[in-house]
């Protein structure tokens, strides 16, 4: 075989830019746009310029890659654009608690093996929660449980 037509494999472990960031709408957002869809649910409507200010804290660089992230963001249903302005206002087009909802879900199959109980015992030893939200988790529980009987 010609030199010239020799070309290394790339090893297994690397990853292309494209890789990280495709995924198919149906497995839920990724980091970059669960970061996007918290800036909409926090502060309602903004532009891109918005959006960008506030998750690099006001530095220029990275316009681009929030307006590329959030175009595709509205091709996956996403976000929603309201285009009758000059700049371009996008809003969440799913709620945080559906997302929650169905992250969680993900995360307690691809994880924990369908095991809620796995999941929230590792939740509970990871981090120390306070007083208050024991108390929260406990009325929760008795509030499942008395669904249950």
């Amino acid at each position: 075989m010609p030199r010239d037509h020799f070309r290394p494999r790339r090893p297994a472990t690397t990853f292309d830019r494209g890789d990280l960031m495709a995924r198919p709408a149906q497995q839920g957002p990724t980091d970059g746009e669960l970061a996007i869809l918290q800036v909409l649910w926090e502060h309602g409507p903004c532009t891109v310029r918005q959006v960008q200010e506030r998750l690099m804290g006001g530095r220029e660089s990275g316009y681009t890659t929030v307006l590329k992230l959030m175009q595709i963001m509205l091709e996956k249903g996403l976000l929603k654009r309201d285009e009758s302005q000059h700049a371009h206002i996008y809003k969440a087009a799913v709620t945080r608690k559906n997302t929650q909802r169905k992250t969680i879900s993900r995360v307690v199959d691809q994880l924990f093996d369908g095991s809620a109980q796995q999941l929230v015992l590792q939740a509970l030893s990871s981090k120390k929660s306070s007083p208050e939200e024991l108390a929260e988790i406990r009325r929760l529980l008795d509030e499942l449980e008395g669904e249950s009987k």
